[in-house]
């Protein structure tokens, strides 16, 4: 799905629904030990710190520095 598509669907209330369920789903999955002991990739730590340092206001406005 294209970005601009998502930041679309999330708005809405059934949007933000499904947004929030698959955020909780990967928590779930990061939190499993046999996950949490994979390394992660270098540039994907990059990318993270990226979009971390990102203000709120700017995260928000659909712009995102993470590939989809």
């Amino acid at each position: 799905m294209r970005p601009e598509r998502q930041h679309q669907n999330w708005r809405s209330e059934a949007g933000s629904r499904l947004w929030l369920s698959g955020l909780i789903a990967a928590m779930k999955h990061a939190e499993r030990p046999d996950v949490r002991r994979q390394p992660v990739a270098p540039e994907i730590l990059l990318e993270l710190r990226a979009q971390l340092a990102l203000t709120a206001s700017f995260r928000t406005s659909g712009v995102s520095t993470l590939r989809h």
